[in-house]
């Protein structure tokens, strides 16, 4: 990520901070709505997916911690203070996805990136409409849950984008008090085996831009706690619909038109 113009460097930087935001405000989301950006600016997703991973690493373990404390002190004089995290869903949850994720991974470190960035950009259309439609991907049946745990940890595996698909499961199986810190610890998880690839690889971490995108990053990650009170009593329906729309839009320039 060299040789950029100014206005790139500071799109970029607004785009991993409406990243942030996204993470923290929905508990996922923050490859798979701002991927689609990114590869607008500069048509390399092994450029972005390093640093999308490293920032999924810190701010996952960081929250999840922090809800853990936050049900230890409230639990405080009690024999079994409930955890915030469903442990037994998410071992039963990745014996399914561990598989698929490998397969994903390989994809990803050998397909071109023309290639990737098509798939990328198609599959979020997909997630868009339903956005749009007020209708995302849900789950009630059990060969289904394992249909969608797979494709959503090939696709992780991929580009990081599974979310959707993996939240329809769990959305279902875990209490939703439970749910946010469940996702961000298997998001650790699976980033783990994603970073253990990149490494093998070679693949460059661009950790010298971590320098200035975590901050802004951060940035995001502060509207987003606010925006996820907030979401918790109001209704996000106009909100994914506006999102899908913009999504579909990015989607279908960055097919016909890719960058250069």
């Amino acid at each position: 990520m060299t040789d950029l113009l100014w206005y790139q460097y500071a799109l970029i930087g607004l785009i991993f901070a409406w990243s942030g935001f996204v993470r923290t405000s929905l508990g996922f989301g923050g490859a798979v709505l701002a991927l689609p950006f990114l590869l607008l600016v500069v048509n390399e997703p092994l450029v972005f997916l390093p640093i999308i991973a490293i920032h999924l690493l810190i701010f996952s373990s960081w929250i999840a911690w922090r809800g853990h404390r936050q049900v230890q002190q409230a639990g405080a004089g009690t024999t079994s203070p409930e955890s915030n995290i469903d442990w037994g869903y998410l071992s039963s949850a990745l014996k399914i996805m561990i598989i698929p994720k490998l397969i994903g991974v390989v994809g990803l470190l050998t397909l071109p990136a023309q290639v990737m960035t098509s798939i990328i950009f198609g599959i979020v259309i997909i997630y868009a409409i339903g956005y749009v439609l007020n209708k995302p991907f849900k789950s009630n049946n059990k060969y289904l849950d394992y249909v969608l745990l797979a494709l959503g940890g090939y696709v992780s595996g991929t580009s990081l984008i599974g979310a959707p698909l993996i939240v329809a499961v769990f959305a279902t199986h875990v209490a939703k008090e439970q749910l946010r810190d469940t996702l961000f610890v298997l998001w650790f998880i699976l980033v783990v085996i994603k970073m253990i690839s990149f490494l093998t690889a070679g693949v460059d971490l661009q950790l010298i831009h971590q320098l200035w995108l975590l901050p802004c990053a951060f940035i995001g990650h502060l509207a987003g706690e606010k925006a996820h009170r907030y979401m918790l009593k109001a209704d996000t329906g106009l909100f994914f619909r506006v999102l899908g729309a913009v999504l579909i839009v990015v989607s279908v320039v960055g097919l016909i038109h890719p960058p250069a």
